[in-house]
């Protein structure tokens, strides 16, 4: 017999030995415990009663405590209106889900309802639901019974979170003062889907998001009022969304309607925006967007929008700012210009059209007023027989090329930095 062939029979020996061996000690070795299984429970074991008359809060609270000590799962609410005359606080890994559908177009609310009544004029005061890490509210309704817009009353936020991966889904909220308040503490990976609300102050709250955040399919609109018409109120003093430091924000579908501020992206002491706006639009309000700042190397992105009516982007910022395929029109008398520039910041408008500015003083105002800054305008249509653009002394630079400028070129250039002007249709 070769030597070579020997060894190779001893190896073969070695190994099969080797897994008999570890055979038998699987054999022996105790079977694993199953999976622990999240806890479920229904708010009606614990004495829920949805008659819009007894106070739910320690039972539904009793409930949330209940399956936050045996490490998270689901407390399921049926339809019925459950008076919280308090607050609600969500254990870590606690889902809420109810059997409402996130709008039930204008007719009076059903599905799983929870009134709110605590914090009548104290807007600083605690949420009323407070969700922890890895929480979610889905399928309900929340309503302010005891608001109305003959006598309105500030409340505190109706949802503030704390921590990662909170997620609002599927939720209607009737008269809030303030909404969804996920700035005031870190809150990374939110999901908000399918939110129909009718802030009369504040809508959405984003800061200290240190990962991305996403914001789908949510629609505020101030026609909630209880009596009458709170348009005015709204009109005057809400902004819907406010963004601070948050990197890689997506919102998608999101609309808002007659708010003084539609996007409001500011700085904080976290710092500054980095959001792409996909389908995003603000109609009939004085501005549909203000930038005060945004992240310099990212910095903020709408496509496909609507903007009704003004953007204003303040002598603070320093990043860049994107409208593409969006369209721009105004109304009288409230649009002056549609765009105005000034930081140090890029502004570019692609593929856009504009229609309907200088509405509000006739005296000539400019689609696009730039006072500083730099900008590029290409491909865009600008409808009106009305001068188009502003460049100021302190626009660093500008190109403005293949655009339709109805009624020719009515472009007054006051920059003293390189402006390229080109190959634009005059009909």
């Amino acid at each position: 017999m070769l030597p070579e062939y020997r060894c190779y029979q001893l190896q073969f020996a070695a190994v099969g030995l080797l897994l008999a061996i570890a055979a038998g000690a699987w054999a022996a070795a105790p079977a694993k415990k199953p999976v622990k299984k999240e806890m479920s429970v229904n708010v009606v074991d614990f004495g829920a009663k949805g008659d819009g008359v007894t106070d739910n809060t320690a039972v539904f609270q009793k409930a949330l405590n209940a399956v936050g000590k045996a490490g998270g799962g689901t407390v399921s609410v049926p339809a019925g209106r459950y008076l919280i005359k308090s607050h609600l606080e969500f254990p870590q890994r606690v889902a809420m889900v109810g059997v409402s559908q996130a709008v039930n177009n204008g007719r009076p609310p059903s599905g799983s309802i929870l009134l709110a009544v605590e914090g009548a004029g104290k807007p600083d005061g605690p949420p009323f639901i407070f969700l922890g890490t890895d929480c979610v509210l889905k399928g309900m309704t929340i309503h302010y019974p005891k608001q109305g817009d003959k006598n309105l009353k500030p409340y505190p936020w109706t949802v503030r979170g704390h921590g990662d991966n909170i997620s609002i889904i599927d939720v209607q909220m009737i008269n809030p003062w303030q909404a969804v308040d996920f700035g005031t503490n870190p809150c990374g990976r939110h999901l908000i889907r399918n939110l129909y609300a009718w802030p009369m102050y504040r809508g959405i709250f984003i800061d200290k998001c240190y990962d991305c955040g996403r914001i789908e399919n949510v629609h505020l609109w101030p026609f909630g009022g209880e009596g009458g018409d709170i348009m005015p109120f709204v009109n005057k003093n809400g902004i819907a969304f406010i963004i601070g430091k948050t990197d890689w924000e997506y919102m998608y579908n999101c609309f808002c309607i007659g708010y003084s501020v539609g996007y409001h992206f500011i700085r904080t002491e976290a710092g500054n925006a980095n959001v792409v706006l996909t389908q995003c639009g603000s109609d009939v309000g004085p501005i549909a967007v203000l930038v005060e700042d945004c992240q310099y190397h990212a910095g903020i992105s709408f496509l496909n929008g609507q903007i009704m009516a003004g953007v204003v982007i303040k002598d603070t910022n320093t990043g860049p700012v994107k409208f593409t395929n969006c369209g721009f029109w105004g109304y009288e008398p409230i649009t002056d210009s549609h765009v105005k520039l000034a930081g140090s910041g890029q502004l570019t408008v692609n593929a856009c059209h504009f229609v309907a500015w200088d509405q509000k003083e006739k005296n000539g105002a400019p689609a696009i007023y730039a006072e500083s800054g730099s900008l590029i305008v290409n491909g865009c249509d600008f409808m009106d027989g009305k001068k188009q653009m502003y460049l100021g002394p302190k626009v660093e630079s500008a190109v403005i090329t293949g655009n339709r400028l109805r009624g020719g070129e009515q472009i007054v250039n006051e920059s003293k930095g390189d402006v390229q002007i080109g190959l634009n249709a005059g009909k």
